[in-house]
């Protein structure tokens, strides 16, 4: 979901051509970068830790790329991914603030459903994205980048100063537990093993507390960035270990690191925010109109609305597509041309897919170009290659939702 500062090379896959820089090898920096509480965890399995958005994170382990980006496809994978800001919002009026700030429609969450949104700004730019749960224990609980970390806090809790200045009941805590994503089609057996919980029960996109393999106070949220079914575990730090380990005992789990999440969040048509959306990206042009609440749209009043909702009726000048190509692969910044050879937008993310075995990418052109099966050219090492417009995502999604 957010960039990084640059590549590592060779990793079984080129990381260069994966589609996002994924980090840089630690140098005499490293003393400044924060740690998760799995940072020693990561070293006794053999990650190789780079710089990322701040942090000192896992890039891969001792597997491949590849092979990590395949076992989370047919098995599960563990990931690291407690550099993302968590928050509570807390009080009567946290509905209030979370909707003077993102696109969606939180009032109409249910107890423990949570929903992806938006944090936009007047001109309609997205400034981050995010997950918002509503929670049965009475807060909004909020998952944002952390390459955002700084700038999601501060919008945050400008907006509670300013509420609670008009008398609102509203606040905000940082929370300061790991989170850990189990990801692949036998995630929730793996599970099921540490829960009482019956998880049959947690479709996508819903929460629960509970313990997990003995470490209380956990909530389990059935998301995740791959495509694949699977949860987000936010485990108080103490426990952060133990967990990672219960969860490692079982031989269909296997660590993965930064290169395999990028990959396979390609392959699912999942943004990265910083790459595929940014603050001049709106929703409509980001192909996100669905994050708009029905509610909201009729209200007109969430950040941005006077820009976004007339490009929902056609008067937007890009949009955000999926890209195939054979030969070498897409990157970022890769001039996207017609078939006349004039440049008409770039690649935003590009990378093979593992599972495909051809090059996908995503990239913003005009209208008129995004129609699936249109035919275009990129320019990759200077030399045009056919391309297609392709629907997303790459490969077929595998949430677990209540039949």
């Amino acid at each position: 979901m957010q960039r990084a500062v640059s590549m590592v090379a060779h990793l079984g896959l080129r990381l260069q051509a994966l589609p996002s820089a994924l980090g840089r090898p630690l140098s005499c920096a490293q003393d400044v970068l924060r740690r998760t509480p799995l940072y020693d965890f990561h070293l006794a399995h053999g990650g190789k830790m780079v710089a990322f958005a701040g942090w000192s994170l896992p890039v891969q382990y001792r597997d491949s790329h590849v092979a990590s980006h395949l076992h989370t496809r047919r098995h599960c994978s563990l990931f690291d991914v407690s550099h993302m800001l968590q928050t509570k919002i807390l009080g009567c009026d946290r509905v209030k603030l979370m909707e003077s700030l993102v696109v969606g429609d939180i009032a109409e969450l249910r107890p423990n459903q949570g929903t992806l949104s938006l944090f936009t700004n007047e001109a309609g730019g997205i400034l981050d994205d995010l997950i918002v749960t509503s929670t049965s224990e009475g807060y909004l609980y909020v998952v944002s980048n952390a390459g955002c970390w700084d700038k999601d806090l501060a919008l945050m809790q400008g907006k509670v100063r300013e509420l609670q200045n008009m008398g609102s009941d509203v606040s905000l805590e940082v929370v300061d537990n790991g989170l850990l994503a189990l990801q692949g089609p036998t995630a929730a057996q793996v599970l099921q093993a540490g829960v009482a919980d019956d998880l049959r029960k947690l479709p996508f996109m819903t929460s629960a507390v509970m313990e997990v393999f003995g470490v209380s106070g956990c909530r389990v949220t059935r998301c995740g960035y791959t495509g694949e079914d699977g949860v987000e575990i936010s485990v108080p730090a103490a426990g952060a270990v133990h967990l990672a380990t219960a969860l490692l005992e079982n031989p269909e789990v296997k660590l993965a690191g930064l290169a395999a999440r990028d990959s396979l969040r390609l392959e699912a048509g999942l943004c990265l925010y910083g790459s595929d959306i940014d603050e001049h990206t709106t929703p409509v042009e980001g192909s996100l109109s669905w994050t708009l609440g029905k509610r909201r749209r009729t209200a007109m009043d969430f950040p941005g609305a006077s820009v976004i909702l007339p490009q929902l009726k056609g008067k937007v000048q890009r949009r955000r597509v999926g890209l195939m190509c054979e030969g070498a692969p897409m990157r970022a910044h890769s001039p996207i041309l017609n078939m006349e050879g004039t440049m008409i937008g770039t690649v935003t993310s590009g990378c093979p897919s593992p599972c495909l075995k051809k090059n996908v990418a995503m990239g913003y052109v005009p209208c008129e170009y995004s129609r699936p099966g249109t035919p275009l050219l990129v320019e990759v090492r200077r030399k045009q290659q056919m391309a297609v417009v392709s629907k997303m995502p790459f490969v077929t999604t595998n949430y677990y939702t209540l039949k």
